[in-house]
């Protein structure tokens, strides 16, 4: 498993360090969307946005936004309080697509204020 995200925004920073993903799952590597990479690479062929969202891939599969969201908080563990109230809030893709756009919003005010570029994978 991969997870390609923000390594600029204290947001994405925070949800990293505190997420917990079962270990009988396997390994999930992380990836900074800001580093050239093969993933980033991957996923610009294919469209994705990084300043839309991160990205999780399982598999051969990727998820993007708050599918990816989803996808995290079903393989967490429940130890924490942080890690059960996230697993508790976006265990249904509905509310991960409902709530996903305001921490969306969030982040991308946050990184104006803090006077962070966008990622634009999608330009060369």
């Amino acid at each position: 498993m991969k997870l390609v995200y923000d390594g600029q925004c204290p947001m994405c920073q925070q949800y990293i360090r505190v997420q917990r993903i079962r270990r009988d799952l396997g390994e999930l590597e992380l990836i900074d969307a800001r580093d050239n990479s093969a993933a980033r690479d991957e996923l610009t062929r294919l469209g994705i946005d990084l300043d839309e969202g991160f990205a999780l891939k399982i598999g051969e599969r990727w998820y993007h936004g708050s599918e990816a969201l989803h996808r995290l908080s079903v393989m967490s563990t429940r130890s924490g309080l942080v890690n059960r109230a996230m697993a508790s809030l976006f265990a249904s893709p509905e509310r991960s697509a409902r709530f996903y756009p305001p921490l969306k919003a969030g982040r991308n005010a946050l990184l104006r204020l803090l006077g962070r570029a966008p990622i634009h994978n999608l330009r060369k």
